[in-house]
């Protein structure tokens, strides 16, 4: 600690201040403590502590008041609550008064050290000033996204078909929308349909619309899909699932560029670009038959593939930076920001659910993180045991350092078993699956018996 921080506690247990006074005066903070709330006001009107630490319940006065006082005066001190009578209502609105934490008794003195530093680290940061992107910016750093928005760049005078492949939530919608905004249909509409999340009876209808009475609760004319974006973009997200009559007649819009709607006989022009997205293989599904191969080159003249978030690292801070405003902004919270230690924790995920699960995240630590300064520690445990799984295999010892780390800070209780337990299950997936499901052959490379291994792999299908 570069310059002594300066923590204060207000409790009328002798005991609990003695403990606190002791833990962080070993942990470098100069401390001072007060009995009840009065000594407290006093001290604030006259000196100004980094942190504040104060019991709820005490002989003369709440000890949450301290927040309105620090309030009327501009004080930006942060104020970690404790209470031996914890309880739901007691925490929400504590927290809706503004504290920074909220510590029931009896608490763990780790705990206690860890949240003085957030608060402490939080209240020392520098403000930061972010020029905010665009709601439909695309936001990426790496070499990788680079080269995507070269594609779009030269595509953007063009209305050619493309096909956007990637894993689920890599962002491949926000491609299409900027492949859209970049090209010369940009003052036309937009419309997108993930085929994957409509019953195959109604997607026909969806669209191409239908004329009244063309079926059982079509009580009236609609228009589809392709009408609702004539001049601007239909973009046909998880094409992978169109069932195959489907794509017969896709195609054929494609082909002769006009369609009919479910139950007409008006030919209508499709005035649109085709932009489709999937994250399957569909030379797998065309060579197993369930996907049109005419169709496939139809729709694939442009294929632009974007790569998962494990393999663009770089830009997992801006991206984070991003949806951490976006999400103080629609919940009306506090902006948060990503320490350099979290920002390198993060790099270290394996992101199976790519940009999406980046999204989510940010979302519950912008609700659930403290302070304004987001710590490794504040990331939900499930993030670091992703990490194991992802770490090269020459680093599982820091991986599971990490983890075990991360285990012990939220309270998690029999590490070692539950760790013991995860290897062996591991191991022996890894061996039965290199040996082709040879029981005999995957116990010989591990080392155990074979009875052995029939036991364990009961204990974990029970």
């Amino acid at each position: 600690m570069t310059q002594q921080a300066r923590a204060w506690i207000t409790d009328d247990d002798d005991s609990i201040r003695f403990v606190l006074e002791r833990a962080l005066s070993k942990a470098g903070y100069a401390v001072a403590s007060y009995a009840s709330v009065g000594a407290l006001h006093e001290a604030l009107a006259a000196d100004s502590p980094d942190v504040i630490l104060t019991d709820i319940r005490l002989p003369d006065a709440d000890g949450l008041t301290v927040l309105d006082t620090l309030r009327e005066q501009q004080r930006n001190i942060p104020v970690i609550a404790m209470t031996g009578f914890s309880d739901l209502d007691q925490a929400v609105s504590a927290f809706q008064q503004g504290v920074f934490d909220y510590l029931p008794k009896p608490f763990d003195l780790e705990q206690v050290l860890s949240v003085v530093a957030s608060a402490v680290a939080d209240r020392q940061a520098p403000a930061a000033v972010e020029r905010l992107p665009d709601e439909n910016q695309m936001i990426g750093e790496s070499a990788a996204m680079q080269e995507i928005f070269r594609t779009i760049g030269r595509l953007s005078k063009s209305t050619i078909s493309v096909l956007i492949t990637g894993e689920t939530g890599a962002g491949k919608e926000v491609v299409a929308r900027a492949l859209h905004d970049h090209s010369p249909r940009a003052n036309g509409p937009f419309v997108a349909i993930n085929t994957a999340a409509i019953p195959n009876e109604l997607l026909e209808s969806e669209l191409f619309g239908h004329e009244r009475g063309a079926f059982t609760g079509a009580h009236s004319k609609r228009a589809g899909r392709f009408e609702e974006a004539a001049g601007g973009t239909l973009f046909l997200d998880e094409i992978g699932d169109m069932p195959l009559p489907l794509q017969t007649r896709l195609l054929r819009v494609l082909a002769e560029g006009d369609y009919y709607r479910v139950g007409g006989r008006d030919l209508l022009q499709a005035d649109v670009r085709i932009i489709a997205a999937t994250h399957q293989e569909l030379d797998k599904h065309i060579a197993a038959g369930t996907f049109r191969e005419d169709l496939y080159h139809r729709l694939n003249v442009i294929n632009l593939e974007l790569p998962p978030l494990r393999e663009r690292l770089d830009d997992i801070e801006p991206l984070a930076r991003y949806f951490l405003n976006q999400s103080a902004r629609e919940m009306g919270l506090e902006r948060k920001h990503l320490r350099p230690e979290t920002v390198q924790a993060l790099r270290t995920r394996r992101w199976p659910g790519n940009v999406r699960q980046l999204q989510n995240l940010c979302r519950q630590l912008c609700v659930m993180a403290p302070g304004e300064q987001i710590f490794p520690e504040d990331l939900p445990l499930e993030e670091a045991e992703g990490a194991i799984e992802g770490r090269a295999s020459g680093d599982w010892r820091g991986a599971l350092r990490e983890w075990a780390g991360t285990a012990l800070r939220s309270g998690s209780p029999d590490l070692l078993p539950a760790a013991r337990d995860a290897m062996e299950q591991v191991l022996f997936e890894v061996a039965l699956e290199y040996t082709g499901g040879k029981r005999i052959e995957a116990a010989r490379l591990l080392g155990v018996g074979r009875n052995t291994l029939t036991r364990k792999l009961k204990d974990y299908e029970t």
